[in-house]
């Protein structure tokens, strides 16, 4: 949520559009991260970490939640909604012990923020839950507020972090901040949102080499760049420019972030990136983008997402069901080029950590992709052959077959 003013925030809180579809991949992603993390039968306990940077008061003038109370609405209803299923199944509950750090630039609308989480708290608290809740408030910029919420984050030594930071500009978070947080802890996930005039405005300063290689196929001017106007942020090219410059960027934060654009009416403007340290996150927060379809891609669909030449290649992918069958067409070529850089067998875990750097692909996607596909096969531990795509593991290999209908053997003797 973004930092407003006081008055902000009693006379103007309007939920705009590019803000409710970016709180519904929020709200939608944070649930699937509770699912998962909370599978394993034998856990009955998980401990997390929710920092929000720029927290605002909590909710707009139509009722809507903004992000802090997203987070605590969610941790309730999901918590509850696991326990019902494990009940189901016959497992054990699982307990949740949340640290929930909250920060706004202004003391003001701090107040009116815990005036808005402290009842849902006390509500928590009254009932028999299973989730057990502490709230810390800061009142400073995010640059001056960050090392004590990361003292709070490391003295509580929470595993699973997960910070909000979602800014007006994109000066209010220094890239060497995103670096640190994402060093935290190996399952530290950061959601970092800004408008793309300020991020070409930055790097026009510190990394013009980097800006002129990525737009110069778009031909702007300096002053094109410091402006830029609703015609030229509507062109899919622009997308596609915008979000390799954001990458490259930004790609030295984390092993996987995601650089897609929030969907606007008026053109690509505001940019809601999901950084993370491995694929798994990745991989969930890809299937919650096609359920939702509210972010925007420009480029291949497979593997390689950036490998394409501007001038005349790539495509607009809205994570919908038409762009899923251009994916699986890329795939079907991508998935087995990757194996043969291998050598002809990959374990799995490496083929995800691998394919997750650079794919807004759908898990079902890639599976049935490699299940299709006449010059694969994926094995299980004991040797069988999947059959079906909902079943691969990541314990199981993929592999080239020997006899194929396209790809070459390496090594093998040239004819004669």
């Amino acid at each position: 949520m973004k930092t407003a003013g006081y008055d902000d925030w009693l006379e103007k809180a309007n939920l705009d559009d590019h803000s409710r579809r970016k709180h519904k991949i929020l709200r939608e992603y944070f649930r699937q991260y509770l699912i998962v993390r909370c599978q394993l039968p034998k856990r009955e306990r998980f401990r997390i970490a929710i920092v929000d940077g720029f927290a605002g008061a909590g909710r707009y003038n139509c009722g809507a939640s903004g992000s802090p109370l997203i987070f605590l609405e969610e941790l309730e209803t999901t918590l509850e909604l696991i326990n019902t299923q494990r009940a189901v199944q016959g497992i054990n509950p699982i307990e949740i012990e949340a640290m929930l750090v909250f920060n706004d630039a202004s003391p003001d609308v701090v107040d009116l923020l815990r005036s808005r989480c402290e009842p849902l708290v006390a509500a928590v608290k009254d009932k028999p839950s299973k989730l057990h809740i502490q709230m810390r408030y800061f009142s400073d910029p995010f640059e001056v507020a960050y090392p004590a919420m990361k003292a709070v984050v490391e003295g509580g030594r929470y595993r699973s972090v997960i910070f909000n930071l979602d800014q007006y500009g994109h000066a209010d978070v220094q890239v060497p901040t995103v670096q640190d947080i994402m060093r935290i802890t190996a399952s530290t996930e950061v959601f970092y949102t800004f408008a793309i005039q300020t991020l070409m405005t930055y790097l026009s300063q510190r990394d013009p080499a980097l800006l002129e290689r990525q737009l110069r196929h778009l031909s702007l001017s300096p002053e094109q760049l410091r402006h830029l106007d609703d015609k030229l942020l509507s062109k899919q090219e622009w997308l596609g420019a915008a979000e390799k410059t954001v990458y490259e960027a930004l790609k030295a934060c984390a092993p996987y972030v995601s650089p897609f654009s929030i969907r606007n009416p008026d053109g690509w403007r505001y940019w809601m990136l999901h950084l993370a340290n491995n694929y798994r996150a990745r991989q969930v927060y890809n299937d919650v983008l096609h359920e939702n379809g509210e972010l925007d891609h420009f480029g291949r669909s497979g593997l390689r997402m950036f490998n394409y030449n501007p001038a005349n290649e790539g495509r607009l992918y809205l994570f919908k069901e038409d762009d899923r069958a251009a994916a699986r067409n890329q795939l079907n070529s991508d998935i087995p080029k990757l194996v043969m850089e291998a050598g002809d067998v990959m374990p799995m875990s490496d083929f995800y950590e691998s394919a997750y750097s650079a794919t807004p692909a759908h898990k079902d996607d890639i599976h049935a992709a490699m299940l299709e596909n006449p010059d694969l096969e994926v094995i299980t531990p004991d040797g069988g052959v999947r059959r079906k795509g909902n079943t691969i593991s990541v314990e199981d290999t993929i592999r080239l077959k020997l006899q194929r209908s396209f790809f070459p053997m390496f090594g093998s003797n040239p004819k004669t």
